[in-house]
């Protein structure tokens, strides 16, 4: 049976981002001050509800009446700002909280991020607001706003250049500066960014609380975040869940590129399973589309205002400039979004207008089209009606900027786009924002560097593909109870075997006698490998040999075997040695599994041997999952080719391949914390089945009551 996935009130944060009103403690008649810029900005900014400002030492502030303290308030704020120090605030969290508040936002430093004492204040202060039911941002927090309601419960001197503009894109981050940045850089490119919640500590609420909130806001269509590091990663999944069943896609840039640490590379499969890897996976899965800057991010959540997300995306690019469709498909390559050829009939009647052009994909129309309009409408129609191509990008350069040919264009795009509605349309234009403005509210995307465009492009499709994603069906989780230590190979293959995951048929045996027994039992050639907890690489200290193809030859390997493993690690614990029936042929490949301290237990797969640890061609997902999901997997990596029958060679058998991973990762769920790691490497592939020729499972020591 699967776990019920806990469930979380993100609708909370309502009191948070759109509050009737709000209490200021430690409000500033300065507007320049921390305490004084909400005031100013929520009076500038048309804020709907009531400002209750609270100092004990004025009666008004910036024309409004305050008041000593929270008790003295006339009224309930639902939320309430603390911009005083860190060690009065567990006693004005209280003050709140017995007021009827719902929410608290504190600017205020000096908590965890200080040391033991200020850890001490922040546990206070969280376990106070959890027992009126209050939420609490931050500590440490630039805070949050919400242009729909004009609130601005923050102290950013961003909005002393210019306040956000309205719109659908919502804006969470963990870092107070960067957030606002993002903010900042969005209202430059005139894109309308119209919540941001920057989150601090993250003592309560989180980066994902924002994006649960935004997935279920009226007013956000579109979210972007930065994330430094993950805490609760069920709260996060959830958030990402919520997102994309509402439809609305999360581009996230995620800072912190670290490896896991070398303690952990008793595994290969945690050695290549980092941190940023196992994120990078887990992020995927459910729906996130990671940028690598803010530029990235933007121009992504720009491009997703229209909401147009092709699941099938493919890109057909009209051009006055033969380089320019150069450069786009170049790009496109890079990017992953087809470019198909224009149907034979499209590009014979193409060639008849003109003949010099040039109509495969990229359609160059060439200068000429400056001269007659109708050849650029006849490219472009012919690329969305023939072609069929979900994404168009139009290079027009400065054409499109100039006075004498800017009402033509723009005359003949808005019919293309009437008759179109479901496409996405780019320009690559240069012109003034007057006129930019202009092709933005035709219904055009314009971008002034044809890479970018495309890279934009690409991202709506796969959006389009992550929303057209059934979900997953999880496996069922067999019952599974690891021993009190990590047990050696054989005992590890004893487990999995319960599980389903099939080895090459083998005896442990304790002399050499019953190891001439087993071999004759099993059939020649066979392996002989020593069998010890204490010893995960065998072969590194001659504990193997292959190639046995006679009673004389396992004899011998018995004693040599023995007398290797003596000298070499003389403190083992031998359990016996194993005799296995040597397979050949097939595929080697690695299959393993790595416990990544917040989202748990995580599926590795690539091709075995020496380059896989090189190369780091491997996949990666969070377990558990289904075959369909472990068969996406097999495919995923670089070198599936060799999987699937590569130069005439016999395909292996994918069906035992992806039913050995999915199993292994239900077992992995099922194992619980204690399990650190499993190593299967390698599995052998075979056309007729997989079989697993070595086993290691490591877990944490039983810790008994």
């Amino acid at each position: 049976m699967n776990a019920k996935p806990r469930t979380y009130d993100f609708a909370s944060l309502g009191a948070l981002l759109a509050p009737r009103s709000v209490a200021i403690i430690g409000a500033s008649a300065d507007p320049a001050r921390i305490g004084g810029r909400p005031i100013a900005a929520m009076l500038s900014g048309g804020y709907k509800g009531r400002i209750l400002p609270v100092n004990p030492g004025r009666d008004e502030v910036q024309g409004l009446a305050c008041y000593a303290s929270v008790a003295d308030l006339p009224e309930t704020p639902e939320a309430g700002i603390i911009a005083v120090a860190a060690k009065q605030t567990p006693e004005i969290v209280r003050a709140l909280g017995e007021k009827g508040c719902r929410s608290v936002t504190l600017f205020s430093a000096g908590f965890a991020e200080t040391g033991a004492a200020g850890e001490k204040i922040q546990a206070e202060v969280l376990a106070i607001a959890h027992g009126y039911g209050m939420r609490v941002l931050g500590p440490n927090t630039l805070g949050v706003y919400n242009v729909a309601v004009g609130y601005y419960g923050t102290f950013s001197s961003s909005l002393e250049m210019a306040f956000p503009l309205p719109g659908n894109v919502g804006i969470a981050s963990q870092s107070g500066a960067y957030g606002a940045h993002l903010s900042a850089v969005a209202r430059v490119r005139g894109l309308g960014a119209s919540v941001l919640v920057t989150t601090g500590n993250e003592a309560d609420v989180t980066v994902a609380d924002a994006i649960g909130w935004m997935a279920g806001s009226d007013t956000v269509d579109v979210i972007c975040a930065y994330q430094e590091g993950f805490r609760d990663a069920d709260r996060m999944i959830a958030a990402l869940d919520t997102a994309r069943a509402a439809g609305k896609p999360v581009f996230m840039l995620k800072s912190g590129r670290s490896p896991l640490g070398a303690s952990a590379a008793a595994s290969h499969t945690a050695s290549l399973a980092g941190d940023d890897a196992v994120a990078e996976a887990v992020l995927a899965e459910h729906g996130v589309i990671r940028v690598r800057d803010t530029e990235q991010m933007l121009d992504f959540a720009y491009a997703a205002r229209q909401r147009i997300y092709p699941a099938q995306n493919s890109l057909g690019v009209i051009t006055i400039s033969g380089g320019a469709g150069i450069v786009a498909s170049d790009e496109a390559e890079l990017a992953g979004l087809p470019m198909p050829a224009m149907p034979a009939e499209a590009q014979a009647r193409l060639k008849q207008l003109l003949p010099y052009g040039a109509p495969a994909n990229p359609l160059d129309c060439t200068a000429q089209a400056l001269n007659d309009m109708s050849l650029f409408e006849e490219f472009t129609r012919a690329a969305l009606r023939d072609g069929g191509y979900r994404s168009i990008l139009c290079f027009m350069t400065y054409v499109a900027g100039s006075a004498t040919l800017a009402p033509k264009l723009r005359e003949t795009l808005h019919k293309i786009r009437t008759e179109f509605p479901d496409r996405l349309l780019a320009l690559c234009i240069i012109a003034d924002d007057t006129v930019t403005r202009a092709y933005e509210e035709a219904g055009f995307l314009v971008f002034s560097d044809p890479s970018r465009a495309v890279r934009a492009m690409a991202a709506m499709g796969r959006v389009g593909e992550m929303m057209a994603r059934k979900p997953k069906v999880l496996p069922d989780l067999p019952n599974v109870h690891l021993p009190a230590v990590s047990p050696d190979e054989f005992a590890a293959k004893a487990l999995l075997a319960k599980a389903g995951i099939a080895a090459a048929a083998e005896r442990i045996v304790h002399s050499a006698e019953e190891a001439v027994a087993a071999a004759a039992e099993l059939g020649f050639p066979v392996v002989m490998k020593i069998v010890s907890p204490d010893i995960v690489h065998k072969s590194d200290i001659g504990g193997v040999r292959l190639n046995l193809v006679d009673t004389d030859c396992v004899r011998a390997a018995y004693q040599e075997i023995l007398d290797t493993v003596g000298r070499t690690a003389p403190a083992a614990r031998i359990a016996g040695i194993l005799v296995a029936r040597q397979l050949s042929g097939g595929v080697e490949c690695l299959i393993g599994i790595s416990r990544d301290p917040v989202f748990g237990p995580v599926a590795v797969f690539g091709l075995g041997g020496i380059f896989v640890e090189i190369l780091k061609d491997v996949a990666i997902r969070p377990c558990p999952f289904d075959e369909a999901t472990a068969r996406e997997m097999i495919l995923s990596i670089k070198a599936a080719a060799i999987l699937t029958g590569a130069r005439g060679r016999a395909p292996a058998d994918l069906d035992a391949l992806a039913s050995m991973l999915s199993r292994l990762s239900a077992f992995a769920a099922a194992a619980g914390p204690r399990l650190r790691a499993i190593d299967l490497n390698p599995v052998l592939a075979l056309p007729d089945g997989a079989f697993a020729l070595d086993a290691v499972i490591e877990c944490d020591d039983e810790v008994l009551p």
